[in-house]
């Protein structure tokens, strides 16, 4: 045997034990509790999926899950946490759209996802909303932007601040509809919707979740929806799509995701578990009373959104110029 066919058969032996490691971690995984890191605080939408969805995993994998929440900077801390950490599934993190968002926002870029990252799978999706007090005189999206096209940046758009998702789909929006809105950015939802309903600004744009209880009381009226459908919790909304721009989608998605290298058995397993949490009476639920819906699908669907998404949103911030807060 010769050189080349000695390295060619050595190389295949390390292949084949490392298929063969892969598949044993398989075999035994979980043999303890799993780790969801939510980079959020606790009580939170984010956290709140996250804890419905691990409680039907743990039935699943037989084994514990273990909600970690890891707020701060703007949830990079706990996507640098999740990075660092050993990539044999015993780790994993619920993200949201700023996964795709950050390393753009951010210089230098705080990860990269083609890199660090493995999919695992997608949850659900919650519409961004355009809402306004309501007494306002704008009654629906088209008075809006007859408002602003008679006076580019007369009306005020609240969001939860610069380069959150509402933030990013009011800049879509001004964009789609040729118009200038004046952007008001706040450190949350909460005060921008106290500042809408006070009159202080004239719009707010913020995950459903956020304003359907001041809806149901009375105090804010949703002009849209920008989910690609309506949603059953705001009956009678139409959504921006429907109100004169087709195509029109801007939504608060939620998926898990991985340390690169996790070994393709093991996310196999998670992936399955998390379906079977997403046909689950539970969790639908729990989106649904966000607005929301499940979302199940393979892997490969999960990473083309966090693709789009990441050179979609990445070409808003740079024509934008957004910076982080």
């Amino acid at each position: 045997m010769n050189i080349i066919s000695r390295r060619l058969m050595l190389a295949l032996g390390s292949v084949l034990l490392a298929t063969a490691g892969s598949a044993r971690a398989a075999d035994d995984f979980p043999s303890h509790p799993v780790k969801i890191l939510v980079g959020y605080s606790a009580g939170g939408a984010v956290d709140a999926i996250a804890r419905t969805v691990g409680q039907q995993m743990a039935q699943t994998l037989g084994q514990p899950v273990v909600i970690e929440n890891k707020p701060g900077a703007a949830t990079n801390i706990a996507v640098k946490a999740m990075i660092g950490s050993t990539p044999d599934g015993y780790t994993l993190m619920l993200a949201a759209n700023a996964l795709s968002v950050n390393p753009s926002l951010f210089q230098p870029a705080p990860y990269d996802l083609a890199r660090d990252i493995t999919p695992v799978a997608q949850v659900g999706r919650v519409p961004v909303v355009f809402a306004v007090r309501a007494e306002s005189p704008i009654a629906n999206l088209q008075a809006m932007v007859a408002a602003a096209k008679s006076k580019p940046g007369g009306v005020t758009v609240a969001t939860p601040g610069n380069g959150a998702t509402p933030h990013l789909a009011m800049e879509l929006f001004q964009r789609t509809a040729g118009v200038q809105l004046r952007h008001v950015p706040y450190k949350g939802g909460a005060q921008a919707i106290t500042d809408v309903i006070g009159g202080h600004v004239d719009v707010v744009a913020v995950n459903a979740l956020e304003v359907l209880p001041l809806v149901k009381g009375g105090k804010l009226r949703v002009l849209a929806v920008m989910s690609p459908e309506r949603t059953p919790v705001l009956e009678g909304v139409p959504t921006v799509a429907e109100s004169g721009y087709p195509g029109f989608e801007a939504s608060v998605w939620y998926g898990f995701i991985a340390p690169a290298g996790t070994p393709q058995p093991v996310v196999d397993k998670l992936h399955a578990a998390v379906q079977k949490a997403l046909a689950s009476h539970e969790v639908q639920q729990q989106l649904a009373s966000a607005g929301g819906i499940a979302l199940p699908g393979p892997t490969s669907q999960f990473a083309q959104l966090l693709e789009s998404e990441a050179a979609r949103y990445g070409k808003l911030i740079r024509e934008a110029n957004i910076h982080a807060d």
